[in-house]
């Protein structure tokens, strides 16, 4: 793959929450040679638009380890991918650009893993983890503005050769897993976090991580794989109560995992913790991340019945993991072929955004963009990628 450009200005393209929703800009706007505003639509109404503009279903990246590796990255770590925020951001940029050219509507941070303790474990000063987390928005951002230059000098059409370049808007989800996956003990596929865990804890954990997340400029924040009620619950949530304490106005999702297809690991119904988060008009979506293709489908029907929000997936490869060697089991998964073939059953089921979690690639990504019978773009609305300038100097 040739070089990277060099990355044009960042502050070209305030985040959703500091501008226009979506990041429309009114200069680039038209419908039917008029000009339309978002100033005044909720966060519910955004995604509902964003999801239209994206022809009905948005397309999620996939699995960012697995194409770290896949380029030669030692994760062997505490901070698993996240160690490429401090040794290879551009490795990392480039891994956004592989998933926006397969096809990807939504590209999540490599903050996954990202904290402020973890980092501190690890010998580095708490300004130097606030750093590698803002570090970790700013690379997505700025492969997005890649992309869009991208976009805008390739011919009007939806492809060119075999990257996937589309005239709509991008969206950045900065992603928070839960407190599980800082322990790096498996947990957060367990949900076992101790009798004496409680609510104050995992809100004092996440509260600044959260905080200088969202300042760093995404559009939305991605809370994934939550195993447990406790972390979920919205009337006193350790996710939900930090948007509102913080007052961070940005719109968030939260997804959970399933190892059964009816509950979430820990165990907790996942009705129940779909249920909780309804009441919160900052979570703007909801829905299963890390889990087996073959439990998604039930996992659907089950979150649509407590859940008037986008459901959204983005499921694993089906591959079972060894937690005690720390290793996926080789040939226990779908192959791309296979996994795409659950989309539109994952659709007509209700899910609205789809993509992939552990062990995905660009190329299930891609197989999930050519799949999807209603990626039509809505003809009521026309965007160009916005205009980038190069930055001064």
């Amino acid at each position: 793959m040739p070089a990277l450009p060099l990355a044009v200005s960042t502050s070209l393209l305030p985040p959703l929450h500091l501008q226009n929703p979506l990041h429309f800009r009114p200069d680039l706007i038209s419908l039917c040679g008029a000009v339309r505003f978002f100033n005044n639509m909720g966060h519910a109404d955004m995604m509902s638009d964003f999801l239209r503009q994206c022809g009905g279903v948005a397309v999620i990246d996939g699995g960012f380890a697995t194409e770290l590796e896949r380029h030669g990255a030692d994760l062997n770590d505490p901070l698993w991918s996240a160690k490429c925020l401090l040794t290879s951001p551009d490795l990392i940029r480039r891994v956004h650009l592989d998933y926006l050219e397969a096809g990807a509507d939504i590209i999540l941070t490599a903050s996954y893993q990202a904290t402020i303790q973890g980092f501190k474990n690890q010998g580095y000063s708490v300004e130097q983890g606030e750093n590698m987390l803002r570090k970790s928005v700013e690379l997505a951002r700025e492969a997005r503005d890649i992309y869009y230059t991208r976009c805008q000098e390739a011919p009007i059409k939806d492809s060119t050769g075999d990257k996937i370049l589309k005239q709509h808007q991008i969206l950045v989800a900065a992603s928070v897993g839960s407190y599980g996956a800082h322990l790096a003990d498996g947990s957060e596929y367990s949900g076992d976090y101790g009798d004496a865990m409680n609510l104050e804890f995992l809100k004092d954990f996440h509260r600044k991580r959260v905080k200088v997340l969202a300042d760093a400029g995404p559009d939305l924040i991605a809370f994934e794989t939550v195993p447990n009620r406790l972390e979920a619950q919205v009337d006193s949530d350790a996710f939900a109560m930090l948007l509102e304490e913080e007052n961070i106005n940005i719109p968030a999702w939260l997804s959970f995992n399933s190892k059964d297809g009816i509950n979430v690991v820990s165990g907790d119904s996942i009705t129940e913790c779909v249920a909780a988060a309804e009441s919160s008009n900052k979570v703007v979506a909801v829905g299963i991340n890390c889990t087996p293709p073959r439990f998604i489908r039930d996992l659907v029907l089950s979150i649509k019945k407590v859940t008037s929000k986008p459901i959204l997936i983005y499921p694993n490869s089906g591959e079972s993991y060894d937690a005690d060697i720390k290793q996926w089991v080789q040939h226990t998964g779908v192959s791309d072929k296979d996994f795409a073939s659950y989309v539109n059953k994952w659709c007509e089921a209700g899910a609205s955004l789809v993509g992939g979690c552990c062990r995905t690639t660009p190329h299930t990504i891609r197989s999930i963009y050519g799949t999807l019978s209603c990626k039509s773009a809505d003809p009521s609305l026309v965007f160009e990628a916005p205009r980038l300038q190069p930055s001064e100097g």
